[in-house]
């Protein structure tokens, strides 16, 4: 087991009012799930609109969600659902068009771009379905990019061995298989110490086999270094590995579900 020191992240800018809460926030609020747990997000009202040409798609309406620390997170939803938005901007990568998330009581809807760049460099990790790895770099050096611009960086040969990479870290993509090269991805959005792991569809482009080693991996992460964990996928079988399963239609939250028996990710069963 690999233990590291955690440190709470805090990009500072001056503090606002808490929302008021209607019933529905209140309700949130007192989901199980938030019992002992420090509250990581407060999302209330958050709503996207995009504008093309003279359409506008709302990709989500209205979404009211917590996230509590250490937990892990699916949000499940078909394709459209709204959630890789959802996901996006709770890691600072897109805005609201309105509604209000707080992280660790800063209102993160009031951050200028500025200070969003420095809380994505400083608190997030992020894995997409693709690798987005640099061809000519070794697994090593793909890693060490994130590592030269985080304040607090694990070396990169930790990040890689936590992953289970020792053997490989000074091969190039093209010499790594599909699932190594998601594992050295993960390894990257890690090597920062990031309080909050957001994961885009991380085994959308890996077989069965592959995916399910990947799973474990994320599934070390949120268990050793305690890292708020949210995957985002269309696939129903890996929720039941989650603490919580948050699904998403047409830009809404449909329903919400605790796993009272969480699986690992080698028991589902496909």
């Amino acid at each position: 087991m690999f233990l590291l020191s955690t440190q709470v992240c805090h990009v500072t800018i001056p503090r606002s009012p808490a929302p008021a809460q209607d019933d529905a926030t209140t309700a949130i609020t007192k989901h199980p799930a938030s019992r002992g747990r420090t509250l990581v997000f407060q999302a209330r009202a958050v709503t996207k609109v995009y504008h093309m040409g003279e359409v506008e798609v709302h990709a989500l309406r209205g979404v009211d969600l917590d996230l509590f620390e250490g937990e892990f997170v699916v949000l499940l939803g078909p394709s459209g659902s709204g959630k890789s938005t959802l996901l996006n901007i709770l890691g600072g990568l897109d805005v609201p068009t309105c509604g209000v998330i707080r992280y660790r009581e800063q209102e993160l809807t009031a951050f200028d771009d500025a200070t969003l760049t420095r809380y994505r460099r400083q608190c997030v990790g992020f894995v997409f379905q693709f690798y987005n790895l640099i061809p000519s770099l070794t697994a090593r050096e793909n890693v060490a990019l994130i590592t030269e611009i985080a304040d607090d960086p694990l070396p990169p040969e930790e990040a890689l061995a936590l992953v289970g990479l020792s053997q490989r870290m000074d091969h190039f993509p093209s010499q790594l298989s599909g699932g190594e090269q998601q594992r050295v991805a993960i390894a990257r959005a890690i090597a920062k110490r990031p309080q909050v792991l957001l994961c885009d569809e991380p085994t959308g482009a890996l077989d069965v086999t592959t995916g399910v080693v990947v799973l474990e991996v994320i599934e070390r992460i949120n268990r050793e270094l305690g890292t708020t964990t949210a995957v985002i996928t269309h696939n129903a079988i890996i929720a039941d590995m989650a603490d919580r399963v948050i699904s998403l239609s047409d830009g809404k939250i449909h329903g919400v579900r605790l796993n009272e028996r969480k699986l690992s990710a080698h028991e589902l069963s496909w």
